[in-house]
């Protein structure tokens, strides 16, 4: 009977794992398309589509998955019409939360997002309510484990960024929006492809959460990440070191 439902446990984590990969390769095959209309298919001169074709390499995407969104792309497929969204509002403890995404129905998209607020005690406000408490940046993560600190500082001043943040596993390089290209060019000679190379928000200041608003603040963002629609999701807070989403 053990050996049956060990058994089931992992089935249910390989279920879980493919459908998270599934909707993972979605989004990215999504940034890819808007992409490529936007500034055509060649990575070397769109630095959109460069970026999200790292992501694509970092999440082992299939080759023939990022074909097909390029083909979309090129090929007029109108169900590729995707428009940018933000959202902005406040989550439970007053936390500020942006939310941006690609949809081809905004009308489909806005209820969703509102109702996912609405479920776990926060609200959605108008364009520009919390966004003057972020700075727009660039944001290009690397893993640790293979580039000593000294090195990772000397390359990130030498590029111009304008922060090195380092955690127990990662480097996250913060430079200007008109740098990120620069930047993520000259990391990327020297240590190779980063996990991530993107646009991003980052907070200016942080908001404090107990323990028990950062389960409920938590369930709002992973509802809203897991909307196909939402490539993005920041928030302004920190919590405990008791509290391990």
């Amino acid at each position: 009977m053990s050996g049956h439902s060990q058994f089931k446990n992992i089935m249910y984590r390989k279920g879980a794992q493919d459908a998270r990969r599934s909707k993972i390769f979605s989004k990215i095959s999504r940034e890819i398309t808007v992409s490529v209309k936007e500034g055509g298919t060649d990575p070397e001169s769109n630095s959109r589509l460069r970026s999200a074709l790292l992501s694509a390499r970092s999440e082992n995407m299939p080759k023939d998955n990022v074909d097909r969104a390029i083909k979309k792309a090129i090929g007029g497929d109108t169900e590729a019409d995707y428009q940018a969204i933000r959202y902005e509002g406040y989550g439970p403890g007053g936390v500020a939360i942006i939310v941006e995404g690609l949809t081809d129905n905004k009308n489909r998209t806005a209820p969703e997002v509102r109702a996912a607020f609405a479920k776990f005690g926060g609200s959605l406000g108008e364009t520009n309510s919390v966004s003057f408490q972020f700075d727009h940046v660039g944001y290009i993560l690397y893993e640790r484990d293979k580039i000593s600190e000294n090195e990772m500082f000397e390359t990130v001043v030498d590029a111009g960024a304008k922060d090195l943040v380092t955690t127990s596993d990662f480097f996250e390089v913060i430079c200007s929006l008109e740098q990120l290209s620069s930047v993520r060019d000259t990391l990327m000679k020297k240590f190779g492809d980063p996990k991530e190379a993107r646009i991003t928000w980052k907070p200016k200041n942080m908001v404090a959460v107990s323990t028990e608003t950062a389960k409920t603040l938590f369930k709002l963002i992973e509802t809203l990440e897991d909307n196909d629609d939402i490539q993005l999701v920041v928030a302004n807070c920190e919590w405990s070191e008791e509290f391990v989403p």
